[in-house]
Parts: structure tokens; sequence; C-alpha cells
């Protein structure tokens, strides 16, 4: 449920009303917006005597919301909200470039990669240094050290940085890292996501892979319900019936992301198709369809990449595709970064 307060409500007023509801046993959430000024209401709300609210001299009107995820919905917030990731905003309209390797490999290689993501035009460096990997075998990344060499390349370019997290028991090794990102895997990792909650970090979150959009919102309440509202939705791409490509990149969920939620989105082309021909017109549709950021995987060395070798851009590829990112965001009157 929530209540739409009249534009001229008094303090005293919205404090009184905020009291009730209380003892009856529902917290708040206060939201002043540009154009509304809104309490969502959080908890069982049945017994709730409308007639009664509508009483109290600051109410305008009052909505009853079906949905299940209450702090990631719109109608709770109407105002889209804008993330600070390091020195660079995601949802404020304009368009982050997010590159980088799948994996953090060596201290070159990471360096190497962000100096060229950034001359192309990236505003922020992805890269893995915890791997959640099919194979026990494979690669699982540098784990700590891959942070401290992350912290090395963004000291040497000014690039915010995104890297994904597996355990909640590694939190404090992410202390200085700009955007936690869970990974498709992890999306219901419910303890880890309340974690997160706790944490005044941007958390960037990728839909499971056979997960619906709503289990991604709900996933998003989690974090949000521990307190931390720092929320960036990512598409990557769902696991359907069809085998041409890694994923399914489902570019409908961005324009409906953004309808149900305030939440800025990102899309993830290199995952949603895992071929590297898609990649362009795979992030040109992502952006016509309203994707807040772009994560793109970008490798010094593809062919001797430890992870993803497939599905990870050369820099001059990378270079290519943001000329086209450019062009299309000039038509769009967007800025990127």
């Amino acid at each position: 449920m929530i209540i739409i307060l009249k534009k001229d409500a008094k303090k005293e007023s919205i404090a009184r009303l905020e009291e009730i509801l209380k003892e009856k046993g529902i917290s708040t959430n206060h939201i002043q917006g540009v154009n509304q000024n809104i309490i969502g209401l959080i908890g069982d709300t049945s017994a709730v005597d409308m007639s009664n609210l509508y009483a109290q001299d600051c109410v305008e009107e009052i909505k009853r919301v079906q949905e299940p995820y209450k702090k990631a919905n719109r109608k709770f917030h109407p105002d889209d909200t804008v993330v600070q990731a390091g020195n660079v905003k995601i949802g404020d309209g304009s368009l982050q470039i997010i590159a980088g390797p799948c994996s953090v490999e060596s201290e070159s290689q990471i360096i190497t990669t962000a100096i060229a993501c950034k001359e192309a035009g990236a505003t922020m460096l992805r890269g893995g240094a915890f791997k959640p990997r099919t194979s026990p075998y494979s690669f699982q990344g540098l784990r700590a050290e891959g942070i401290k060499l992350l912290l090395k390349a963004k000291a040497e370019t000014g690039l915010p940085i995104v890297t994904e997290i597996m355990s909640q028991s590694d939190i404090d090794l992410f202390a200085d890292v700009d955007v936690i990102q869970v990974g498709a895997r992890n999306m219901q990792n419910f303890e880890l996501l309340k974690a997160l909650g706790k944490v005044d970090k941007p958390v960037l979150l990728k839909r499971g892979l056979a997960n619906t959009l709503e289990e991604t919102l709900m996933s998003a309440e989690y974090i949000m319900s521990e307190g931390n509202a720092n929320v960036i939705l990512c598409e990557r791409g769902i696991r359907t019936f069809e085998t041409m490509t890694r994923n399914t990149f489902d570019v409908s969920a961005i324009p409906l992301l953004k309808q149900k939620s305030h939440l800025p989105v990102c899309a993830d082309p290199s995952h949603a198709t895992g071929m590297i021909s898609l990649i362009e017109p795979m992030s040109l549709a992502a952006i016509a369809a309203g994707a807040d950021a772009l994560e793109i995987e970008v490798h010094n060395d593809p062919k001797c990449a430890l992870s993803d070798g497939g599905q990870q851009l050369t820099p001059a590829m990378f270079k290519e595709v943001m000329e086209k990112i450019k062009g299309l965001c000039g038509y769009f009157g967007r800025k990127i970064g």
C-alpha cells in the first residue's frame, strides 16, 4: 500500500500519520519525489481501514500495491534512482560503459586492458577476481590478489572498478571496490544478498539464467530491505531452448524493468550471447531499449584468456564497437559517462 500525500502536507501531520501506522505494526518508507510525496507501507496492510487514513488531513490518495516487491517498486519510488559509483553516476540519463576482462590474470594483463578500455571510451573497469566456473578444474580466479591488481589498474586509469563476490565471508576484501557484482548463479543466494544489504556500497545484481523478472526484483528487495538502496539490475541473458547462442538476450527485460522499478538497468551483451559477432548489435539494441549501462568483456589477448576467451573483444574490436555506441548515443541525445 502507498499513501500519496498532499503537496502542502505539514510535517506535523505526516509525523502523526506515521505514528498511527507504527502503532498498527506497519513500518513506513517516506519518499520525497520531484512531483509526489509518498509514504510506502511495509507489512500486513490487509486490516488497515482506508477510510480512517483518508481522515488524516495530509492524505491525498491511497493505493494498494499487489506486487510482492515494495522498495524496488516504482509505485513506491516514482523518480529514477541514481547510483553513485566512484566518480560516475548510473541512472541519471547518461550511459556508463563497464569494460574489462572476464578474469584478472596478471598485473600486466589487467593494466594493459584497462588503459585500452579507457582510451576507447569506457567509464568503468570490470574484472573477475573470484570466478564461479561450471567445472571445478577451471581457473577460479586470483581471489584477493585479483582485487589488489584491479585496484592497481584503478590507480593507473582512474576508472571505478566492478568485480564479483561469491561468498559473504569475503565482504571485507571488497572494502575498496566501487561496485560489488552478484553473478547470475548467486542471484538467489539470500544470505549473501542480506549481507550486501548492510554494506554501504553499490551492488550490481545479475538476473539468474533461469529466473523471472519478478524473481530478479525480489532479489533486489532482499538487498534493499536491509538498508542498501544502491542496486543496479543487470540483464545478462536467460537459458531457453535455443542452442545457437550461449543464452537468449531478453531485450524486452530492459524497458520492462524500468517500468516496474526505479532502479537503473545494465545490460551484459557478452554473457547474453557468448558470441563476439553479436556484442555490437546487442549493445546497440540495449541502448535503444533504454539501458543505463553496458558491461562488455574486453581482453588484451583473448586467444590466451584463462576464461571465456570466445566472448571477449580485443581492444581494437572494442574501439570499433565504441564508435557505433557513440554514434547511437548521439542520435538519442545521450552522453557517455
